[in-house]
């Protein structure tokens, strides 16, 4: 008995799927076997690709024989050979030329560093003296007196003559042009270089030494009993009194840190300094004039 076709409303979703996927292989089919009939798709036959030999073999003849190495000419090695030699020169010239740099650079370092730095100021030296300056006879009834020659020994009295012959040195700003002692009450210009004929004008400062407020030994010298006597009283100044020095410039101030009575010939007193000082010089005792009186005083800070 054949079985009875249900309608399309009667299929499942499955049985509706399966339909659809057999009438889509129908419909494939039916196309295929109209191309093969009207020539349009070629049956090929199945053939296997030949395998190939990963390993082949190659003959050469048996006579045959190796091609000789060609040996490089003289010509060529000796071009390689100058080559190397290029090439180690341009390096020691490159080393030499990277040291070279250096020392330039440690040169010029070392010029700056220079540069940079203050230099030492070395004390003035002073002009040598035989003896201490402002020596004289004791005045007589008169008033009268006179370098005290005496005093030189005489196998150095030609050289106290050179001495006198020193130019007096130029006028400038920075030189002392006035000295005052409030303690003694002096107040007197200054006048360069400490002979007899500079001694007649006032305080003289010895020639070489330094102008105030510089480093070194400033000296100052000038009579006690004759042509002012302008130092009479040097023995009555204390440690801390004050001795000011006048340029056209500025006031310096020297504070006194004591008092010696030496002989003539004791000339280190005049002696330079590392540090800014200043010496007063001058006969003594008062009207017999045998020794001499020296203070010592530094600039105040």
């Amino acid at each position: 008995m054949k079985r009875k076709e249900k309608s399309p409303e009667d299929l499942t979703i499955g049985e509706l799927r399966r339909l659809l996927m057999e009438k889509r292989r129908n419909v494939r089919q039916e196309r295929l076997d109209h191309y093969r009939r009207t020539g349009r798709v070629i049956q090929l036959a199945s053939t296997q690709a030949p395998e190939l030999d990963i390993n082949p073999i190659i003959e050469t003849p048996a006579d045959e024989e190796l091609a000789p190495v060609k040996k490089a000419s003289p010509r060529k090695k000796w071009g390689e050979r100058f080559l190397l030699a290029v090439e180690i020169i341009a390096v020691l010239g490159l080393i030499s030329i990277i040291l070279s740099g250096f020392g330039i650079l440690r040169d010029l370092n070392a010029e700056f560093a220079e540069a940079l730095e203050q230099p030492t100021l070395a004390p003035t030296p002073l002009v040598m003296a035989v003896v201490l300056p402002s020596g004289h006879t004791p005045p007589d009834t008169a008033g009268n007196t006179r370098p005290n020659d005496a005093e030189i020994p005489e196998h150095l009295r030609p050289m106290v003559q050179s001495i006198k012959d020193l130019p007096i040195p130029p006028s400038s700003p920075e030189q002392a042009i006035r000295i005052q002692i409030p303690a003694l009450n002096v107040d007197a210009p200054i006048v360069q270089g400490d002979g007899w004929e500079q001694l007649k004008k006032g305080v003289g400062q010895h020639i070489g030494s330094p102008n105030p407020g510089t480093t070194g030994n400033m000296v100052f010298s000038a009579h006690n009993d004759v042509y002012g006597e302008i130092f009479r009283y040097l023995d009555q100044l204390q440690p801390g009194d004050e001795i000011l020095v006048f340029t056209q410039q500025r006031q310096y101030t020297y504070v006194v840190l004591n008092t010696q009575l030496v002989e003539p010939t004791q000339v280190e007193v005049m002696a330079a300094t590392n540090k800014s000082t200043t010496t007063l010089i001058s006969c003594y005792p008062y009207l017999k004039d045998t020794q001499r009186i020296v203070v010592f005083a530094d600039l105040k800070k």
